[in-house]
């Protein structure tokens, strides 16, 4: 194991903490504690004065001081700014993540020494947008961004390493099929991965990145809220701070109830004090629908991935929030096997990052890899084209989602007029006919065509769409020089050159030699 291999870093980077881990001298992914001594860094700012605390104690300052407090950034990746002014300033989510990476590999740094490489991983379910956000704030936080991996996928490849597979006299066994149920703080994913001789293939994948354990703890606040209007006719979630402190009692009682069969929550407001006991059955029926959400979505992955119950050797529970038993209570009534809850659920997907960056820096070095990781897209991408026959906008797709990548696709349209001067080239994400209903990526536009250029002259479209889930497109008037390879053009995205300011301004780091 060379000294650079050493500096194999994963970084799991979190909605409600993030986690970092890197490969021993025998090639074994550790995770690192961050400068309290925790393993698990919480995703929390506290902006105070001129300085950015970030984790545990930004997190109790959101009994006293919420106001100056970010918190779930992570689910407003793909927006302009996050949706609240602090310290009289706005901040796009990028930066938001990118303090917490950067606290991140400061804390790292003193452990392990200098390093640069890493590896993020991100929902399984993010799109194109989000992807790129998070690769931005690894750059704005220092960062060399080798890659970016799904967190499922990341915690199927722990798993596979946990088991032997990977070692080098292993043959990677039999093939088995693992279901990956990964709900965390803030998202959750649900991947269906055949895992054997050393190769780790993604069949379906599917999630929901407004769903996580934080809005369990909602429902809580929300109980607790509802009993203190009953009573007193006040709301207690008026106050900022008193919703940070509730929020912390109702997070705590939801832990509690995942080992005891009742927990009370406190709170107090304008002179008034409840006290609400919650049982471990209440709790469950007010978040049943939370619960029926994943019970859903897991069915449709199966089903799209084109396997029953009976084809599943093991289904692995990834993210703290499968820590309720009501989780496991669900999976197993649904799949008739006992959830395997052998690696854990905090560290796996950090653990996955660190060797997949191992892996990646082997490929640099010329070695072979230890292993394949193939994935699948999880949204479908296409074009906004005109119906020939309603002459209405619709979602021409392109690359279907749950593709096996990477991938190159291309579509041939054609120009509308005579004469046209440009084309304007509209990328969308999602399954609608209808570009509405889609997530609008991007545009590229190509310029200064020909003159007098036919009506109909074909044009072609092509993607090409990594293994990390980034899109690059190619366009082709064909008859012509016209090509042009474009990353798309982002709305909400960052320029570079506001990338290399938020980089100084956060980590301290000139701009990089080139783009990320």
């Amino acid at each position: 194991m060379t000294k650079t291999s050493q500096r194999a870093v994963g970084v799991d980077l979190g909605t409600t903490f993030s986690v970092i881990a890197y490969l021993d001298d025998l090639g074994r992914p550790q995770t690192l504690a961050n400068a309290e001594g925790d393993k698990l860094t919480p995703s929390v700012l506290l902006f105070e004065d001129t300085s950015v605390v970030v984790g545990k104690e930004a997190v109790k300052a959101m009994a006293t001081e919420m106001v100056h407090v970010a918190e779930c950034a992570k689910r407003e990746l793909g927006l302009r700014v996050y949706h609240k002014v602090l310290g009289g300033h706005q901040y796009p989510p990028e930066a938001l993540q990118a303090w917490v990476l950067n606290k991140l590999r400061r804390d790292a740094q003193q452990q392990i020494g200098p390093f640069e490489k890493v590896v993020i991983t991100v929902p399984a379910y993010f799109d194109e947008v989000r992807r790129k956000a998070t690769q931005d704030a690894g750059y704005i936080a220092g960062f060399d961004v080798m890659d970016i991996i799904n967190e499922p996928t990341a915690a199927a490849v722990a798993f596979g390493f946990q088991q032997g597979f990977l070692s080098p006299d292993s043959d990677g066994g039999e093939r088995r099929r693992i279901l990956v149920y990964d709900l965390g703080g803030g998202t959750f994913d649900v991947t269906v991965m055949e895992v054997g001789g050393h190769e780790f293939r993604a069949l379906a994948t599917d999630g929901d990145v407004q769903l996580g354990g934080r809005d369990w703890d909602q429902r809580l606040v929300d109980y607790v809220c509802e009993e203190f209007i009953r009573q007193f006719g006040l709301d207690p979630r008026e106050d900022p701070n008193t919703q940070g402190r509730l929020w912390r009692e109702c997070e705590d009682a939801k832990r509690t109830l995942s080992a005891r069969q009742r927990a009370s929550i406190a709170c107090d407001y304008q002179g008034h004090a409840v006290r609400v006991e919650v049982t471990r059955e209440l709790f469950l029926d007010i978040t049943r629908d939370l619960l029926d959400r994943t019970a859903f979505t897991t069915r449709q992955t199966l089903q799209a991935a084109g396997l029953e119950w009976k084809d599943i050797d093991r289904v692995l529970l990834v993210g703290g929030s499968t820590r309720m038993p009501a989780v496991s209570d669900m999976l197993q009534e649904m799949s008739g096997m006992v959830p395997d809850r052998s690696i854990s659920p905090d560290e796996a997907v950090a653990s996955g990052a660190a060797l997949h960056a191992g892996l990646l820096l082997s490929r640099f070095a010329g070695q072979s890899p230890a292993f394949n990781i193939r994935n699948v897209n999880s949204h479908s991408l296409g074009v906004v084209a005109t119906d020939a026959k309603t002459r209405r906008p619709r979602n021409a797709i392109l690359i279907p989602r749950n593709t096996p990548l990477p991938v190159t696709a291309k579509r041939v349209f054609k120009t509308q007029k005579h004469g046209q001067k440009s084309i304007l080239v509209q990328i969308v994400e999602g399954e609608s006919a209808s570009p509405d209903d889609c997530s609008q990526l991007g545009k590229c536009t190509v310029r200064d065509l020909p003159p007098d250029l036919p009506a109909q002259t074909p044009i072609e479209v092509r993607f090409h769409y990594k293994e990390n889930g980034r899109l690059t497109v190619m366009v082709n008037v064909q008859g012509t020089d016209k090509e042009l390879r474009h990353e798309i053009t982002r709305e909400n995205s960052l320029s570079q050159d506001q990338l290399d300011t938020w980089r100084h301004y956060i980590s301290g780091l000139p701009p990089a030699a080139s783009a990320p």
